[in-house]
């Protein structure tokens, strides 16, 4: 009998998710109004019953307006100076000449443009944080490949530096952090809706009022006081996520996306909520995407059109957006009716 060697091929299983499709909702995006339904794969059975219902209240209210602020995606290389004033004349050299490292990042994909670099120096150690455009993919490969590029041209120009690592943290992947909210990762996206009194009223059982007081207190004095990271949500990582596992995305990436700012405001009773989330991180190509039904997903979804390169992955950034304004509304406004969040979970996860 052959035993298998413990570091020989994993074998490919399959990890089955339940998924439903919730909506429609109404998305108003560079001055399109389209209706749609999202797919949510999750365990929390509860989501979908409650992004339904902010589906349902952006129908009658007009609908979601979807604005998309920027888009990258970054890595940060590290490189040993001799010295930290020779890390700033390097430094210094590349802002200068950025559009000369266009041909580096050009030798490693047609879709990779370098679009900025930061740094920050500590001792003799240069920390070069480089920004790319990447197309329709999310663009992780696609940015440290360029990125190994730029450090391989860089160490054989200035043979006095030294190559450390092509990820030095900076970047930075799937940790919270502050410098991707300030220099931008992924998907900048923010939503917005006004809800009338009467909508607020019927669908929500709340009132504007009273969604404006628990964000204060919950989303801006909690995080707060627990240290939070440049975020201020109930729960938005539970949309996203269930949206990232529907469309084949890296689910690691909801770490950055939870990072997102609601923000509300009671007009005479009538409810403004927004939500704006710095750092959605997802693609329309890539890996994860040949799966059968991440395709049929992403067909339905309208990100397989013949558009601009690009334009489909900002889309489904736009998308996952909308689908987290939903379900954010629904739980703030679930959330000031006492017992509420909890009968809605026995109902749905016991039947």
């Amino acid at each position: 009998m052959q035993v298998a060697h413990p570091m020989s091929e994993p074998t490919h299983l399959s990890a089955s998710v339940p998924m439903k499709w919730v909506g429609p909702m109404r998305v108003h995006y560079q001055g399109q109004e389209e209706d749609l339904e999202i797919p949510l794969a999750t365990y929390e059975s509860p989501l979908w019953p409650s992004t339904a219902r902010g589906a349902r209240v952006s129908l009658r209210a007009g609908g979601i307006q979807c604005t998309l602020v920027d888009d990258r995606m970054t890595r940060s290389i590290l490189l040993e100076a001799p010295d930290a004033g020779a890390a700033l004349r390097l430094a210094t050299e590349l802002v200068t000449n950025k559009a000369a490292l266009q041909e580096q990042v050009s030798a490693t994909s047609r879709f990779a443009k370098l679009a900025d670099i930061h740094h920050q120096i500590v001792g003799n150690l240069l920390y070069l944080r480089f920004a790319f455009t990447t197309g329709d993919a999310s663009g992780h490969n696609m940015a440290t490949k360029a990125a190994d590029q730029l450090m391989t041209h860089l160490l054989a120009t200035h043979p006095e530096f030294r190559h450390i690592s092509v990820s030095g943290n900076y970047c930075i992947d799937k940790k919270p952090s502050a410098v991707n909210g300030i220099l931008g990762r992924g998907k900048y996206v923010v939503t917005e809706g006004l809800v009338p009194e009467k909508l607020v009223h019927r669908y929500l059982k709340t009132t504007a009022e009273k969604i404006e007081a628990l964000h204060v207190r919950k989303n801006l004095i909690g995080t707060l006081l627990a240290g939070g990271i440049r975020t201020a949500n109930a729960h938005v990582a539970n949309i996203l996520l269930g949206f990232y596992l529907a469309t084949g995305q890296d689910a690691a990436n909801i770490v950055e996306g939870s990072q997102s700012i609601t923000h509300v405001e009671n007009r005479e009773g009538d409810l403004y909520f927004s939500l704006t989330l710095p750092n959605v991180i997802v693609g329309s190509v890539g890996n994860g995407k040949g799966l059968t039904f991440v395709e049929e997903n992403l067909q339905r979804l309208g990100c397989r059109e013949n558009r601009d390169p690009g334009e489909n992955g900002r889309r489904l950034a736009i998308l996952a957006g909308a689908a987290a304004w939903c379900g954010e509304l629904s739980l703030l406004a679930a959330l000031t009716n006492p017992g509420e969040l909890m009968e809605a979970h026995l109902h749905w996860e016991r039947t």
